[in-house]
């Protein structure tokens, strides 16, 4: 194979011998994967790398001697990697997937909890999906982004602009996109307009991560459910499985939560809040698009932009992936690029 089509080479790593023939039988399937070798351990593992040097790493969240989270705090600084955790459904699997995104993990999929046999053929295919696109994953600046992101300070809203109810800030992401969420709403001042998000992610990962925002910004930060109000100092995540819009109800904005099919592939999807948001709010609004693989939110982040939103996207060098800010851009919705440490400031400049 020449450069341009050679397999992306992966390296399986968890404690259960079971799961690492699981999972690369699933990945040999994909005749553009090769599974290189396969680790029992991080230990193991970390010898395996530097030996086989694969473009991707599977890890399993939580293992014996050191767990997926530890393996990546050491990895990462030395040897940035795109790594995708294989995550377990229960409520310590959760919290422990999203201090492995916090550590520097492109994505995760979740093991079938019930109805095994189906369940596991879903779950191979999204692992297929999720390693070709943390293949092309930017990680190699991630000791200095990540340096870079966290340092900053909280902003101060201007005047005009906090003693407004009327202004709303939306915004889209996907791959990569925990971090750069984290990265804007955390400089955010207590005052700032109400704050919508589409972060693609399953149910009951939702309410973990909005709870662990809550704890690390002035606004307050919640997983969205139907009637709750869009207002000054609140921020609202979309939860998973369920596509959220903005209404108009009187003098106020609120947001309305349903199950529904999938739009641009996803559930929740930003074309469903961005579409809504240029219905309903118009040029009271602000759009943001973050790192993300794909094309949802393009044409909702356009539609905003025709009913008179400001909008931006995030930068290709700070993007993990640069899909959706790139089509956000490219099909016009997108005003600017913008490095994600400028994202937050330049956000309110173009609410003000």
């Amino acid at each position: 194979m020449t450069a341009l089509n050679r397999k992306i080479r992966v390296l399986v790593i968890d404690d259960s011998s079971l799961v690492r023939t699981i999972l690369s039988q699933g990945l040999a399937q994909d005749p553009g994967i090769e599974v290189v070798n396969t680790a029992p351990d991080p230990f193991v593992a970390r010898d395996r790398i530097v030996e086989l040097q694969p473009d991707v790493l599977t890890l399993d969240v939580e293992m014996p001697r050191m767990d997926g989270v530890e393996f990546l705090r050491r990895l990462m600084p030395q040897y940035p990697l795109p790594v995708v955790m294989v995550s377990a459904l229960t409520k310590k699997g959760q919290q422990i997937t999203l201090n492995a995104l916090e550590a520097g993990a492109v994505d995760f999929v979740t093991k079938p909890s019930t109805d095994v046999a189906r369940g596991l053929g879903a779950m191979l295919m999204e692992l297929r999906t999720k390693i070709k696109i943390a293949s092309s994953a930017n990680v190699a600046h991630w000791k200095e982004r990540r340096a870079a992101l966290f340092a900053g300070k909280i902003l101060t809203a201007p005047k005009a602009l906090a003693e407004s109810t009327d202004k709303i800030i939306a915004i889209g992401a996907s791959t990569g996109g925990t971090e750069a969420v984290r990265a804007v709403i955390t400089r955010y001042p207590a005052n700032t307009p109400g704050v919508v998000i589409v972060q693609h992610m399953p149910a009951g990962f939702t309410r973990m991560f909005a709870d662990r925002l809550n704890e690390l910004c002035a606004m307050q930060v919640k997983e969205a459910a139907s009637g709750d109000r869009i207002m000054a100092g609140r921020v609202l995540i979309a939860p998973g499985e369920r596509q959220l819009r903005v209404r108009r109800s009187g003098g106020i904005y609120e947001v309305d939560c349903r199950p529904g099919e999938k739009v641009s592939g996803h559930c929740p999807s930003v074309d469903v809040l961005m579409h809504s948001v240029a219905e309903e709010v118009g040029r009271n609004a602000v759009g943001i698009m973050l790192t993300g693989m794909g094309r949802d939110g393009a044409a909702g982040m356009l539609a905003m932009r025709r009913a008179g939103a400001r909008n931006l996207a995030q930068d290709e060098k700070s993007s993990v992936v640069f899909g959706m800010p790139k089509e956000a851009f490219a099909n016009g919705g997108a005003e600017m690029l913008v490095p994600l440490e400028e994202i937050a400031q330049t956000s309110l400049n173009m609410l003000a």
